[in-house]
Protein backbone atom coordinates (compact mmCIF):
# COMPACT_ATOMS: atom_id res chain seq x y z
CA UNK A 1 0.00 0.00 0.00
CA UNK A 2 1.36 3.29 -1.01
CA UNK A 3 0.73 6.40 0.98
CA UNK A 4 -0.53 9.23 -0.55
CA UNK A 5 1.24 12.66 -0.06
CA UNK A 6 -0.84 13.93 2.66
CA UNK A 7 -0.60 11.01 4.26
CA UNK A 8 3.45 10.90 3.91
CA UNK A 9 3.15 14.36 5.42
CA UNK A 10 1.02 13.02 8.29
CA UNK A 11 2.71 10.92 9.34
CA UNK A 12 6.47 12.47 9.36
CA UNK A 13 4.92 15.27 10.93
CA UNK A 14 3.78 12.92 13.81
CA UNK A 15 7.16 10.89 13.92
CA UNK A 16 8.85 14.30 14.40
CA UNK A 17 6.09 15.52 17.36
CA UNK A 18 6.88 12.06 18.68
CA UNK A 19 10.02 12.18 18.73
CA UNK A 20 10.58 15.62 20.08
CA UNK A 21 7.82 14.76 23.18
CA UNK A 22 10.63 11.70 23.58
CA UNK A 23 13.58 14.02 24.02
CA UNK A 24 11.54 16.44 26.16
CA UNK A 25 10.52 13.34 28.37
CA UNK A 26 14.13 12.05 28.41
CA UNK A 27 15.58 15.56 29.67
CA UNK A 28 12.67 15.75 32.30
CA UNK A 29 13.33 12.48 33.76
CA UNK A 30 17.49 13.05 33.75
CA UNK A 31 16.12 16.11 36.04
CA UNK A 32 13.92 14.58 38.26
CA UNK A 33 16.41 11.55 38.36
CA UNK A 34 19.32 14.31 39.21
CA UNK A 35 17.07 15.82 42.18
CA UNK A 36 16.33 11.92 43.31
CA UNK A 37 20.40 11.39 43.70
CA UNK A 38 20.79 14.73 45.37
CA UNK A 39 17.84 14.11 48.01
CA UNK A 40 19.29 10.31 48.75
CA UNK A 41 22.69 12.10 49.26
CA UNK A 42 21.00 14.82 51.78
CA UNK A 43 19.23 12.09 53.64
CA UNK A 44 22.13 10.22 53.56
CA UNK A 45 24.50 13.12 55.25
CA UNK A 46 21.84 14.01 57.52
CA UNK A 47 21.70 10.07 58.99
CA UNK A 48 25.61 10.19 59.16
CA UNK A 49 25.84 13.38 60.91
CA UNK A 50 22.81 11.56 63.22
CA UNK A 51 24.33 8.31 63.96
CA UNK A 52 27.58 10.20 65.15
CA UNK A 53 25.76 11.83 67.11
CA UNK A 54 24.18 8.23 68.41
CA UNK A 55 27.43 7.40 68.78
CA UNK A 56 28.80 9.89 71.07
CA UNK A 57 26.20 9.78 73.57
CA UNK A 58 26.79 6.03 73.73
CA UNK A 59 30.40 6.47 74.29
CA UNK A 60 29.70 8.98 76.78
CA UNK A 61 26.87 6.84 78.86
CA UNK A 62 29.49 4.47 78.54
CA UNK A 63 26.82 1.60 76.85
CA UNK A 64 27.30 -0.19 73.42
CA UNK A 65 26.07 1.43 70.32
CA UNK A 66 23.67 -0.82 69.30
CA UNK A 67 23.31 0.51 65.80
CA UNK A 68 26.98 -0.52 64.51
CA UNK A 69 25.70 -4.21 65.55
CA UNK A 70 22.89 -3.24 63.01
CA UNK A 71 24.60 -1.89 60.59
CA UNK A 72 27.15 -4.17 60.55
CA UNK A 73 24.78 -7.18 60.21
CA UNK A 74 22.89 -5.50 56.94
Amino acid sequence: MTLSDTQRKFYEEAMNQTKTEIAELESEIQDELAAVKQKIADLQGAQKAARQMYDAACLRLGIPNDLEEESSQG
